[in-house]
């Protein structure tokens, strides 16, 4: 017991870091990276290459999002939904988690360096700086359109488990970022309608901020429209079959009725729906990836099995 005591601020300060690394976002980054992997062989992929990778993604990822954390405090301060985070309430110093940020960052990369390659090393530092620096110092603060422009190093992970896997970038896994990138401006844009106020009040040049809440709705309609069509490519291109296209095409009609009715009857709790059914609605269309990938091989087991 006198030995436990010691260890509690430690083990608080690690909590809280660990909060900073926003575990439900890189959820879903290590998610969509982990289906690249499996999506790059026929076959299943190693497991250690498969553990080595996950982690070095994983911990690369959250140090980005406790760095982002620590750039926003005072934007983090003013928005409903960020201001509990330790870096606002002072309960984490800037140094801890400046120190405990490089520290997670750098092991993550050493992972995919020696454990899986360095391909995938460079590709997840370059998303690392693409996060944490270059959208979250620079665009953010300096244009509407962060969101498309930085859009770009959240559309990374699919093509870091392709890389960790194979060693190469093709035109398979480009098309993975593709759908992830003209996801992610409806995906944001429908949080920013309804938090518009508070992006205002943090002086954030969000899309509604700047530009109106109508142009945004419109927006977010055509990019939906354009999502639609990215998320045939892999149908059409032959990287996947039936069951994807018959999944793909229902979780598109869903998108496209709320986008429809956010531009056309706008209210605050539609744009709440939409936001979560975009999380749902990649998480869903990975899956049926996930699905169409393995399904000959599991249809041609079975019937092995029953003959």
């Amino acid at each position: 017991m006198a030995l436990a005591q010691p260890l509690q601020p430690a083990a608080s300060l690690i909590q809280q870091f660990v909060m900073l690394c926003k575990p439900r976002v890189v959820s879903l980054i290590v998610f969509t990276a982990v289906i690249g992997m499996l999506l790059a062989l026929p076959d299943m992929v190693p497991l250690r290459l498969l553990l080595a990778a996950t982690v070095g993604i994983s911990l690369t990822a959250g140090a980005a999002a406790a760095i982002n954390c620590l750039v926003e405090q005072k934007i983090d301060a003013q928005m409903a939904r960020t201001r509990a985070r330790p870096t606002v309430n002072g309960t984490i110093t800037s140094g801890q988690t400046l120190a405990m940020a490089l520290v997670t960052g750098a092991v993550g990369l050493v992972v995919l360096f020696y454990e899986v390659n360095p391909l995938t090393m460079w590709l997840t530092f370059a998303t690392f700086i693409g996060y944490a620096i270059i959208y979250t110092v620079v665009l953010k603060h300096a244009t509407p359109q962060n969101i498309v422009i930085g859009g770009a190093s959240g559309a990374m992970p699919p093509v870091l488990g392709w890389a960790a896997v194979r060693g190469e970038v093709s035109y398979d896994a480009l098309l993975l970022f593709l759908i992830i990138f003209a996801w992610t401006p409806p995906h944001f844009w429908s949080l920013a309608l309804y938090r518009r106020h508070e992006y205002a009040k943090a002086g954030v040049p969000m899309l509604p901020v700047t530009h109106g809440e109508h142009f945004t709705r419109l927006h977010l309609l055509l990019y939906t429209f354009i999502l639609t069509g990215v998320t045939l490519l892999p149908f059409a291109t032959g990287m996947c079959g039936w069951i994807y296209l018959v999944g793909v095409l229902a979780l598109d009609l869903v998108y496209l009725a709320y986008a429809i009715g956010l531009y056309t009857h706008y209210s605050d709790r539609l744009a709440r729906k939409a936001f979560a059914y975009s999380i749902l609605y990649l998480s869903l269309l990975f899956a049926l990836l996930l699905i169409d990938h393995y399904a000959p091989g599991l249809a041609s087991l079975l019937g092995r099995v029953l003959h």
